[in-house]
């Protein structure tokens, strides 16, 4: 898409043996691209083993910081993790795509204590809410799950916080280590109510930001709506994919034919509707928009303007915005026999 720019690597730091932040060169004349909200991410794309790479990373560095940086945790069989870990350079370019998603905090517009859970790598974007609620004056409880304090991404950055600021409340979660003022297992309901009901009982939080596996968001959220949390001030979002998926998404066959609207351009093709709407524009050549290719990122919302389609796995989109024809291209297949999507009408 247009709104991918090479980017120069400007500095890489190893946080743990296994993850790396890496800050990115931004020019000036490119600075308004790359404005954005706390919480957000960014799309790298390169070219590895000869084919496209495209792979979608929280920004862990706060707007006011002035600086493009993300964390990337390897992991087993990851194509780009393992390269970023191992072999990317500083003074390295890469293609990347100007900051989006909807897991954002804005202190003007979300005033008041924040609390925040967060596992393994969950805690990129967490680093970036935090930082800037604690910047304006807001109270803050991180409770963050890892295996060991070596294994914990930003550990010693998020203790000198605690140290510049009362207002901060960390408490850290391991599930193979024993440590000093730290909680042993995982983020579960104690470990949830430990904080909110225990050692922050007195702060009157009005937002919660959740960031994990599957599992440990449901455990979290739950665990707050049981304490008289509503769901509109609990935030989510998934680095991890549910294996669940929809049947009926999975029993489509059939031929479609469709229309693609994407950058002001209209492409109209046949498709085997046992195909994802994304895996056919691909086939195409349609320089459609995606990241991840799970359901877990948002890059490929669109909206379906003309028949109906049926998705394999929602765990982003809102009951509001299927109703008004929103989804993600990369776990959608058409159920009709012509099908009209719009990438630019969202």
């Amino acid at each position: 898409m247009s709104d991918f720019r090479q980017l120069e690597v400007r500095h890489i730091h190893r946080e743990t043996p296994n993850a790396v932040s890496v800050e990115f060169h931004v020019p000036a004349a490119l600075q308004p691209s790359f404005s954005f909200k706390a919480g957000q991410y960014v799309t790298l794309k390169t070219m590895l083993n000869g084919e496209e790479v495209r792979r979608a990373y929280s920004l862990c560095a706060a707007p006011k910081e002035n600086k493009l940086c993300i964390a990337i945790k390897e992991v087993e069989n990851g194509l780009f993790s393992t390269y970023a870990n191992r072999t990317l350079t500083e003074g390295t370019v890469l293609d990347v795509h100007s900051p989006e998603g909807n897991f954002v905090y804005t202190p003007s517009t979300h005033p008041g204590a924040v609390a925040l859970f967060a596992a393994g790598s969950g805690i990129t974007p967490m680093m970036s809410i935090l930082k800037t609620a604690l910047d304006y004056g807001n109270t803050v409880a991180l409770l963050y799950g890892n295996k060991s304090p070596e294994e914990t991404i930003f550990h010693d950055e998020l203790i000198a916080l605690t140290e510049k600021y009362p207002n901060f409340y960390l408490k850290f979660v391991y599930s193979q280590a024993r440590a000093e003022n730290a909680l042993a297992g995982r983020i579960d309901s104690t470990a949830v109510n430990y904080v909110v009901k225990n050692q922050m009982k007195d702060a009157d939080f009005k937002h919660f930001y959740i960031c994990g596996p599957e599992a440990m968001i449901q455990t979290v959220s739950e665990t707050l709506e049981n304490n008289a949390i509503s769901k509109e001030a609990i935030y989510f979002e998934l680095f991890t994919s549910s294996s669940e998926t929809n049947e009926a998404a999975e029993a489509v066959s059939g031929k479609s034919s469709i229309s693609i609207t994407v950058d002001d351009e209209e492409f109209t093709f046949d498709m085997d509707a046992s195909e994802t709407i994304l895996d056919a524009a691909l086939k195409q050549k349609i320089d459609a928009p995606y990241s991840c290719q799970g359901g877990i990122c948002s890059s490929c919302i669109c909206k379906v303007t003309e028949g109906k389609a049926v998705m394999e796995k929602n765990q982003i989109l809102t009951d509001s915005e299927l109703e008004e024809g929103m989804i993600l291209a990369c776990q959608a297949h058409p159920t009709t026999a012509t099908i009209a999507v719009d990438f630019d009408d969202i």
